[in-house]
């Protein structure tokens, strides 16, 4: 049986601008792989409101998990919330919970809770809140989409406050193996080995040192018998390496 699948939705124009390096990503990856959820689509969008609607409507429709990264912060290009809110149908408005959670957390720091900060309480109704032990500011949690915050420390603490929450299948294991040899060497033996082992996922990472050229072939599956008999099968092939 397939393990269930994940996609994440990336928002925001500063990763698309590339003045900021997204970390979410390979944080997410390797949390979702300990516990079986395959990270099967990331999508990045800017901060515009009909490309995140339309990217939520596709992604939950087609993974059984949506993780969104970015969007849920104070100021006015945070739009992430009403388009979740506007993707299913939702009324969305300052909720009382996350309001008082924010109100004694800007307490506690002796900060005034202004209208800026008072948007990071809109979330849309019948929506779970997701913990942020960070920052205090939640997440939330509609139907099949995770809705986070861009920040990675605080991205990560959401993530594992969702975590719990989810059935995943069987972890995803692997092993490496290094051939210093060239793509176009290993190629057609590498891929009647795939064909022999289709349960398994077989990729090719090139390399190149020192004007040599090299591959590191990853194995990846839930049945770890499979990988090591796949492993030994690659390096009779290349016994060199």
């Amino acid at each position: 049986m397939a393990n269930p699948t994940a996609a994440m939705l990336v928002i925001g124009d500063e990763i698309l601008s590339g003045r900021t390096r997204d970390a979410n990503m390979h944080h997410l990856a390797n949390e979702l792989t300990k516990i079986g959820i395959t990270l099967s689509e990331v999508r990045i969008v800017s901060d515009d409101a009909p490309a995140i609607i339309a990217a939520v409507k596709a992604l939950s429709t087609s993974f059984d998990t949506v993780f969104t990264s970015g969007g849920i912060g104070p100021t006015h290009d945070d739009i992430t919330a009403d388009c979740i809110a506007a993707a299913f149908g939702l009324h969305i408005d300052v909720r009382e919970d996350a309001r008082a959670l924010l109100a004694a957390h800007y307490k506690r720091a002796g900060t005034e809770l202004n209208e800026a900060r008072l948007r990071m309480a809109r979330i849309p109704d019948t929506a779970t809140l997701i913990d942020n032990p960070v920052s205090t500011a939640p997440g939330f949690t509609v139907q099949n989409v995770h809705v986070m915050a861009g920040v990675p420390s605080v991205f990560q603490a959401m993530v594992a406050s969702v975590l719990p929450t989810l059935v995943g299948g069987a972890p995803l294991l692997s092993q490496t193996l290094r051939i210093n040899r060239g793509e176009g060497d290993i190629a057609g033996p590498l891929g009647k080995l795939a064909a022999e082992h289709p349960d398994l996922a077989i990729g090719s990472y090139p390399f190149q040192k020192d004007g040599a050229y090299g591959s590191n072939i990853v194995i990846r599956g839930t049945d770890g018998t499979a990988i090591d008999a796949a492993i030994l099968k690659l390096a009779a092939l290349f016994p060199e390496t």
